[in-house]
């Protein structure tokens, strides 16, 4: 069967949008207007959730084995990223000073500061990340302040394929449940729950509403009826709660609320209405983001965080907007090269479990 190049296309995109997102709302927040970063999250993360759900199916044993490799690479990558942030400390201890670590780290603003630098490695920090639980790498802030989307990620997609699996005439009833529990959370706030609850309840509407359109094509008359709705959406949104509440779109995503829902709805229409409609005959550079989206998910997190040492100094001296093409064309740059490492180190990461495996595996 041939890969479906639009889906390779589309996680591209979304890839580059976050790469955007996360240009714009953490260290543009020294910079960017507040309009055009609250503007960045048109395209966001519900592209994923959704595009997982066009490319998941009802083998259980198929995505398990899938979600284990991905949970593998996850550990590979964290491990990494925890002994570049030791050594990177240690190194400031011994050439430098505290004093030098510390100013160093004050450049990601006061809330990401390190307020705790030693020689001892936190080793509880390493087991914490790879149980998801996601402490800042002072280092790197980015990295783990993305990485919520991989915990609902593999939440989402345990729960998706045993519905599949095993309730696949009924995937209308569970969208409904889903929907009937995200109005809910949102009527009466003060039951919203904490955890992944919320999240999962419209991201699992999401992914399902995908996975029912596998194969299918929007009709085209369909197409100005949909806009239309998303459109009425938008205006009610700003009539209900207000002007105001276009600033807090991205408040309003953790836990997605109602003005985050239909905020996404823009994004999530134009992925259904391109779908076996915009056809990808050849591989491209986008493409190829799209087929190692993971590795540039993870490159993002550092070189968003490399970013920073760039716009601290050069925020005074130009206009905003020439800085942030700047600073997104050197996060892509950045983001690419450190993908390209990640991906090498990650097979030589399965080669070492190759290794041990075949030393320990009894005869």
């Amino acid at each position: 069967m041939n890969r479906d190049l639009y889906i390779d296309f589309a996680k591209g995109l979304a890839t580059l949008s976050i790469i955007f997102i996360h240009t714009a709302f953490w260290s543009g927040q020294f910079y960017i207007i507040p309009e055009l970063r609250v503007f960045s999250l048109v395209f966001d993360v519900a592209l994923f959730y959704a595009l997982s759900g066009i490319t998941s199916g009802s083998n259980i044993e198929k995505t398990f084995y899938r979600l284990l490799k991905l949970q593998i690479t996850y550990m590979i990558f964290v491990t990494l990223l925890f002994f570049l942030d030791y050594f990177f400390k240690i190194f400031g201890l011994t050439f430098f000073s505290l004093e030098w670590l510390q100013n160093f780290y004050s450049t990601f603003g006061s809330k990401y500061a390190a307020t705790s630098i030693s020689t001892a490695p936190q080793w509880q920090n390493l087991g914490n990340w790879y149980l998801h639980e996601y402490t800042n790498a002072d280092t790197f802030p980015v990295v783990m302040g993305s990485f919520w989307y991989l915990k609902v990620y593999f939440i989402l997609t345990v729960f998706g394929v045993l519905i599949l699996r095993f309730f696949p005439k009924h995937i209308n009833w569970f969208i409904a449940i889903c929907i009937a529990l995200t109005l809910l959370f949102n009527i009466f706030p003060e039951i919203y729950p904490n955890g992944q609850v919320g999240y999962v309840a419209f991201y699992m509407t999401v992914f399902l509403v995908a996975n029912k359109m596998k194969g299918k094509t929007i009709p085209t008359k369909i197409i100005p009826v949909l806009y239309g709705l998303v459109a009425a959406a938008l205006i009610w949104m700003f009539w209900y709660f207000g002007n105001d509440i276009f600033f807090k779109i991205n408040k309003q995503k953790f836990p997605p609320k109602i003005p985050y829902i239909i905020w996404s709805l823009f994004s999530l229409t134009t992925l259904f209405v391109l779908y076996n409609r915009l056809k990808i005959t050849k591989e491209n550079f986008i493409t190829h983001i799209g087929k190692n989206a993971i590795f540039f998910y993870f490159g993002q997190g550092i070189s968003s965080s490399l970013v920073y040492f760039l716009v601290v100094p050069l925020k005074e001296n130009m206009p905003w907007w020439i800085l942030m093409v700047l600073i997104y064309i050197v996060n892509v740059i950045l983001a690419f090269i450190i993908a390209t490492g990640l991906k090498k180190f990650d097979a030589f990461g399965w080669k070492i479990l190759e290794f041990l495996r075949l030393k320990t595996a009894s005869k």
